[in-house]
């Protein structure tokens, strides 16, 4: 039957819309949408520039970490949107690498294990390349060992250790021990994050100086030049008398105290960790006592203080026993005990003793007594500085002292004067090594690359340096002797060379560190006006060991001084070292 013109003008809806009828059942209140889940990554419909990304050259791979680190382009992970769960087990799966690799390998590197490189677009082992490969040792430079690092960036093949990825911070926690065991009859006062404390900011004066104890020999200079191949120098034990007594039990800064001469007082030692707290990330603690109007910053017998880390700020820092190290001899604590017995041993061994040719300060040391030891005094120098802290508002002023310490003394090749020295160490234990931070190997890299080698140890150490520079610039040294000492074998902590000593400008290594003293004066300044304003006791400020902050507690006034004390990790021998 025929449908005519005016059947199918009659059959047309009388509604203005035209098209299918618009359905209720996708519709949240009158607009539609798709259900997603919050899982699914939204990126570009449609993107015209994808060339830049396929290359693997160095303008590719960065211009694509740069534009595409945090996106995904619309439609590249459809393949896991309908996958089948077979079974429950298979959740603890993950896809290590589906990408094609070069067919240009090559085998067994300078960092052993299987090595894959390339040069074209695959390749796994070029500077900035990507290495996903499960349970494999990437070779190259780096010589890193990578555990599956699949989808958090990969291993880096190139100069620098781990790379890190848009997913790095899934990485699991590490939960470190306090350096001090809080006890129930605490009371916590207050709680400072880092970021507070960075945006601090104090204009202090050079210092002046109040008196000085002890006397300086003279640095040896053959330390400087480059050592002959195969003739490398040993690090000898050198037993000398070297003390780093606390503030409250100094008898010079007790007769300055009675003398009114500052209201706050602390040690180099003491104070520089206060001032480059942010850069910490071990946990450390400090003993603040409040009597009268004089504030005394001091530390505990056997501190963490009196330990110098090693590789406290690497991205892979050294691992404990109960995270899976099986190496003794690369425990964090081992290793500060290690780096502690170096920087000992180096600066008594650097220094020409004579006893003709030394510079005497004003006094004698303070804290020798010929009748008691049984060693002879190392070469050490206390200066005993004021620095002024205060601010305009201030009706009084306010000021610190703090006793400082000078290494050495070395004559100026043009005018011939004396120059103060201070003198430490940096210490490499296996650059292989979990824990290594990427490290270079210092006996092929120090003459050729030493640029690399500071710059590597600035990240891995920057809290270490920071605080050895802080002390130079508040002793008023000229220069910072910086020596490198290595293992004499990778698996021997008690056997050490001298690989190279170079000498630094504490205020130009500073600045190349990006380390700001008015930012430290700032926090020191916050500290002390938080405890004048309490009563008079005794409290301690704790560097918390998983989060950067800081907790101030009020302790009773015994606290530290009975007899049983429990201290956390090595002991570290007292006040003498």
């Amino acid at each position: 039957m025929p449908i005519s013109l005016s059947s199918i003008v009659t059959a047309l809806p009388v509604e203005d819309s035209w098209g299918p009828p618009t359905t209720t059942d996708a519709l949240v209140d009158g607009v539609p949408y798709a259900p997603y889940s919050k899982g699914d990554k939204l990126g570009r419909m449609a993107d015209w520039a994808t060339e830049g990304k396929d290359r693997d050259g160095r303008g590719g791979r960065q211009q694509y970490n740069r534009n595409y680190r945090d996106q995904q382009v619309y439609g590249a992970g459809t393949s896991s949107l309908f996958a089948v769960q077979v079974a429950e087990d298979e959740s603890s799966f993950s896809v290590v690498d589906n990408t094609r690799t070069s067919t240009k390998t090559r085998g067994f590197g300078r960092g052993g294990g299987t090595v894959f490189r390339g040069r074209g677009r695959g390749g796994r082992d070029q500077r900035g390349g990507r290495a996903t490969f499960q349970n494999s040792r990437v070779g190259g430079r780096g010589g890193q060992q990578a555990y599956l690092y699949d989808q958090r960036g990969g291993a880096r093949g190139g100069r620098g250790g781990r790379r890190f990825g848009w997913k790095d911070y899934d990485k699991p926690q590490r939960n470190r021990d306090s350096s001090v065991n809080i006890k129930p009859d605490w009371t916590m006062l207050e709680e400072i994050d880092f970021a507070r404390l960075l945006k601090l900011n104090l204009e202090t004066s050079a210092g002046e100086d109040i008196d000085s104890y002890g006397f300086l020999y003279y640095y040896d200079r053959s330390y400087d030049k480059p050592p002959v191949k195969n003739t490398e120098r040993k690090l000898n034990v050198v037993d000398r008398a070297a003390y780093n007594v606390t503030t409250s039990s100094d008898p010079i800064i007790q007769e300055l105290a009675e003398k009114d001469e500052a209201t706050i007082f602390a040690t180099d030692n003491i104070l520089s960790m206060l001032m480059c707290a942010p850069r910490s990330v071990y946990s450390w603690d400090l003993v603040i006592t409040k009597q009268g109007s004089k504030l005394y910053l001091d530390k505990r017998d056997g501190s963490s203080l009196d330990m110098v880390s090693v590789n406290e700020n690497a991205a892979d820092a050294p691992l404990e026993a109960s995270e899976g190290n099986k190496d003794s001899i690369n425990f964090p604590g081992a290793l500060a005990l290690e780096a502690t017995f170096i920087n000992h041993n180096f600066a008594n061994q650097t220094v020409m003793e004579s006893e003709t040719s030394k510079l005497e300060m004003l006094h004698d040391n303070p804290f020798y007594n010929p009748s008691e030891e049984t060693e002879p005094l190392a070469s050490k120098a206390y200066k005993y500085r004021r620095f002024d802290l205060s601010l305009e508002k201030d009706e009084d002023p306010l000021h610190l002292i703090v006793r400082t310490e000078i290494d050495a003394v070395v004559k100026n090749n043009i005018s011939g004067e004396d120059q103060l020295l201070t003198l430490k160490a940096l210490n490499e234990f296996d650059h292989k090594a979990q824990g290594s931070g990427g490290a270079l190997d210092w006996r092929n890299k120090l003459t050729s690359q030493r640029g690399a080698v500071v710059a590597t140890e600035m990240k891995n150490n920057s809290c270490k340096l920071a605080r050895w520079a802080t002390q130079a610039i508040l002793a008023g040294a000229d220069v910072m002797k910086l020596g490198f000492v290595s293992r004499a074998s990778p698996k021997v902590p008690d056997r050490h060379v001298i690989l190279g000593v170079v000498g630094y400008d504490p205020r130009k290594f500073a600045e190349q560190m990006n380390l700001n003293l008015a930012n430290g004066w700032g926090i020191v300044r916050t500290i002390v006006d938080m405890c004048r304003i309490m009563k008079d006791g005794k409290y301690v400020l704790v560097k918390d060991p998983n989060k950067a902050l800081l907790r101030l507690y009020e302790v009773p006034v015994g606290t530290f001084e009975e007899d049983g004390e429990e201290i956390e990790g090595t002991e570290a021998g007292g006040d003498e070292e």
